[in-house]
């Protein structure tokens, strides 16, 4: 049986059972792959303009952040027509202006370096379209085995079922895989599927272990 990870559990004290049988280790994008505050930001603030509305607050970011683009419009905007417009707008813009604003995490490249070809990778996110321009833009489109949107699944996360996903698509079990979030809904949806989630700069989250960077996490795994 394996012991009991505690969420206090730190990177200079992970016990070495975490990655025992480890086969897949998973991402969540938005905060954790990349800081996107600045390009997310910038696109909604782009709508919101288009229809005269005041640009996002702060509690609205916080919402729009974790979900989906359908359910952050439909949280901007007030009523069905509104949400309607906005909607189909939005489907117009294309993301690769605000590409610009992104921020890849520094050690991000060096770690999935480190991965290879011991462990499979793959990307559990809430976003849509807007995933595969972005890997290209930041040379990482050949770095995962699977990438997983919200465009692939009928419930996005806080659903375990892009998590559920990635353990169908590789045959593994939940002990096998780890997923690094940073956000309640990664917690909610890993939690779900049984999977050890790697809490990335979030002390609040309950996790098997927290990390405040990919070095991190690199130096455990011994990459």
């Amino acid at each position: 049986m394996r012991r009991a990870i505690h969420s206090d559990t730190t990177a200079t004290t992970m016990p070495d059972v975490l990655f025992d049988g480890l086969r897949v280790v998973a991402f969540d994008c938005d905060g954790v792959m990349f800081d996107s505050t600045r390009a997310n930001l910038a696109y909604y603030n782009h709508v919101l303009e288009h229809f005269g509305r005041s640009p996002v607050t702060d509690s609205q970011f916080d919402y729009i952040s974790m979900h989906t683009a359908d359910r952050a419009i439909a949280y901007l905007f007030d009523d069905p027509e509104s949400i309607r417009r906005a909607q189909a707008y939005r489907r117009q813009v294309s993301y690769r202006p605000f590409l610009k604003h992104m921020r890849m995490e520094p050690q991000l490249k060096s770690l999935l370096a480190s991965l290879h070809p011991r462990f499979h990778t793959a990307i559990a996110t809430n976003r849509t379209d807007t995933m595969q321009p972005l890997l290209e833009a930041f040379g990482l489109a050949d770095n995962f085995d699977l990438v997983v949107t919200s465009l692939d699944v009928k419930r996005p996360k806080p659903d375990p079922e892009p998590l559920l996903k990635i353990l169908e698509h590789f045959a593994i079990a939940p002990d096998q895989a780890l997923y690094i979030g940073d956000s309640a809904l990664d917690e909610s949806a890993a939690r779900a599927a049984g999977i050890r989630l790697v809490a990335f700069n979030n002390p609040r989250l309950e996790a098997a272990l927290h990390i405040r960077n990919f070095k991190e996490l690199q130096d455990l795994l011994g990459g």
